[in-house]
Parts: C-alpha cells; sequence; structure tokens
C-alpha cells in the first residue's frame, strides 16, 4: 500500500492547459455603414459642383415659389392700380418707359390669366426644389430630370435674346448652358465607372 502511494506522489502534476480567450467573431455579412450615418460623427461628403447648383436651384425655387404666392393675392384686385400706387410710394416717376410697359402688360392679366401664371410658377418652383434637393443627395435621377428640364429651357431663352439682347439674359443662358454641361460630364463620368466596376 506504501509502495502504490510513493509511486502516485512521485508522479508529475499534470497541467491541464486553460482556453485561450477567443475574439468576437466578426459579422462578414453585415454592409458597410454609408458616409450618411451621424452617430459616429462622420461629416457629409458632396460633390462641390453638383452641391453649388443645388443651393442656386433651391435659391431659385424658393423665390418662384413666393411670386406664386404673391400673384395669388393679386386675385380679383386692379394689378395696374396696386403697381401705380406702389410706384408712387417709391417715387418712381411715372413717365418712366419701363414702368409704363409694365403697366400696359399687366392691364392685359385678368384673375384666369393669374390663375394660370401663379399655378405654373408654382409648380415650376417645387420642380427646382427637387431638382436641387435630388442633387444634394447626388442621385442620378435629379441629374437627369436637371439636364432635361435646363436644356428644354435654352431654345426659349435664345428666342428671348434674340428679340431683345440684356446682360441678365445673357448670364441665365450662360449659367443654365453651363449647368448642363457639367451635369453631362458628370453622368458620362459615372456611367464610365460602373462600366469600369463591372469588368472587374
Amino acid at each position: 500500500m506504501m509502495k502504490f502511494i510513493a509511486a502516485d506522489l512521485t508522479k508529475k502534476p499534470v497541467r491541464i492547459p486553460l482556453a485561450k480567450p477567443q475574439k468576437p467573431a466578426i459579422n462578414r455579412a453585415m454592409p458597410m455603414a454609408h458616409d450618411h450615418r451621424s452617430a459616429e460623427g462622420v461629416k457629409l461628403h458632396h460633390h462641390k459642383t453638383l452641391l453649388i447648383i443645388a443651393i442656386f436651384k433651391w435659391v431659385k425655387g424658393g423665390l418662384l415659389i413666393l411670386l406664386a404666392f404673391g400673384l395669388f393675392k393679386l386675385l380679383h384686385h386692379d394689378v395696374g392700380a396696386l403697381l401705380e400706387s406702389l410706384a408712387n410710394k417709391l417715387r418712381v416717376d411715372p413717365d418712366n418707359r419701363y414702368l409704363g410697359a409694365a403697366l400696359a402688360k399687366l392691364d392685359l392679366l385678368d384673375d384666369g390669366k393669374l390663375e394660370k401664371l401663379s399655378g405654373i410658377t408654382l409648380a415650376y418652383g417645387v420642380l427646382l426644389l427637387t431638382e436641387g434637393t435630388g442633387l444634394y443627395y447626388e442621385k442620378r435621377w435629379a441629374e437627369i430630370l436637371t439636364v432635361i428640364a435646363t436644356a428644354c429651357f435654352i431654345p426659349l431663352e435664345l428666342y428671348e435674346l434674340f428679340i431683345a439682347v440684356s446682360p441678365v439674359k445673357c448670364v441665365l443662358l450662360g449659367m443654365n448652358g453651363g449647368i448642363v454641361m457639367i451635369l453631362v460630364v458628370t453622368l458620362r463620368r459615372e456611367s464610365a465607372r460602373r462600366e469600369l466596376g463591372k469588368t472587374e
């Protein structure tokens, strides 16, 4: 009996290996967070040119919507008399040819024409705000919509410029033409990148 006990004591203690702490598994299936997340404090990175065009569309659309509501308020009022009263308050020369031309045109506006004009102005203002918002988020549909909508007005602007040349008309034509060219180039670059991604 003592021999067996001595034999047991001479044996080396058995070391049991401890399990190493495992690192938490990374879920490869989880999608990467987009640049628009705000919880992590990531800033939005926008295309500078598209951002400038978006701001221009917002400002122009907002002004047109204000103009549309102003036209709505002129319903059932003598527009010519209101403009003449405003000119007197601002001490504008009543014999001014521009004021006379404006009064002559406004005399032709009745309630029906004012309703149509205000409705068209409001719809165009909403369209511009939609374009600006889509361009701000760099949506492809907004770029295509802006190209089509802006290009449709270029022939009309050329016609107006042909009838009477003015610096304002030249600036507007140049800006709209530049916007169309920039967006077309942007769309072509995006299409080229997508085709390159498919080949890879």
